[in-house]
């Protein structure tokens, strides 16, 4: 789908400032503006197909500047109303200990590039979908990353073509990932030795501020 970088950059800001980001990273609206704005000289055209789970580029907020738990019920489905939410599998304190596994650009937010929902993925053994995307020399999501894709592009998650997040762990076989439930995104995880037909592995081509 052809479109306009710096009309999409714009958008992607314009979200953001709509859902009280700058106030969960500690700014007002001049000094978020002033934050991101270096990144938009970075963004770039490429495939932009948000039904098919293809995107160029996503602006991403960092945990840093604004919590998960804050983020998360920010972001709605396509055409939905309700907030998404944080499963209560996370047990108190464990979200903090998935980490990215992957170095990050810049510490509050940063451009992620090439992106693909992984719906190809789905069915796949997670260990097994990780170590394909390795293979490609591309990178798996974070948490954050995975967040900022629903919250600028709510239409690529849809039932039965949800994803993983494999760019963040805490150290176990947890593997944290987005799906559908109550009508609503939801943030939890699966076994990373355990295939689900409805959950595909999310990756990008790069990251860069």
């Amino acid at each position: 789908m052809t479109f306009d970088v710096t009309a999409e950059f714009d958008r992607q800001v314009a979200n953001l400032l709509d859902r009280g980001y700058p106030a969960l990273a500690g700014y007002d609206e001049d000094g978020f503006r002033t934050l991101v704005e270096p990144l938009r000289a970075a963004a770039r055209s490429g495939d932009l197909d948000p039904q098919a789970g293809r995107l160029p580029f996503l602006l991403v907020v960092t945990r840093k500047a604004a919590p998960v738990e804050a983020t998360m019920p920010r972001t709605t489905l396509h055409n939905g109303r309700l907030p998404g939410f944080v499963d209560h599998s996370f047990e108190p304190g464990s979200l903090e200990r998935f980490v990215a596994t992957v170095d990050l650009p810049a510490p509050e937010a940063y451009l992620l590039f090439d992106v693909e929902r992984g719906a190809e993925f789905c069915g796949a053994v997670p260990t097994d979908a990780m170590a394909a995307i390795a293979g490609r020399g591309r990178t798996l999501l974070t948490i954050e990353e995975g967040i900022a894709l629903i919250t600028h592009f709510p239409q690529v998650l849809v039932k039965n073509k949800c994803f993983s997040l494999g760019g963040s762990r805490c150290g176990d076989r947890r593997v944290p990932a987005i799906w559908i439930s109550k009508r609503a995104p939801k943030l939890g995880w699966c076994w990373q030795g355990n295939p689900h037909t409805w959950l595909g592995m999310a990756s990008a081509g790069s990251r860069a501020t």
